[in-house]
């Protein structure tokens, strides 16, 4: 085994993210998804909290 495959790797680096300005468009954008996310969560929420939906049940037959 050579001493160069042995252990574990390093990962590789990722490059400096760069901060890029924004303009007015794409902060605005990026609010309406921020409130679009936090509403489906709250609907998950509440759907969540409830039984199925259909009702019926097991279906038993007539005969004893």
């Amino acid at each position: 085994m050579s001493g160069r495959e042995g252990g574990k790797k390093k990962p590789l680096k990722a490059p400096k993210k760069q901060n890029k300005d924004m303009d007015d468009d794409e902060v605005a954008l990026k609010q309406k998804l921020k409130e679009d996310q936090k509403a489906l969560e709250a609907m998950k929420a509440k759907a969540s909290g409830k039984g199925p939906l259909g009702g019926s049940g097991i279906k038993k037959s007539g005969k004893k």
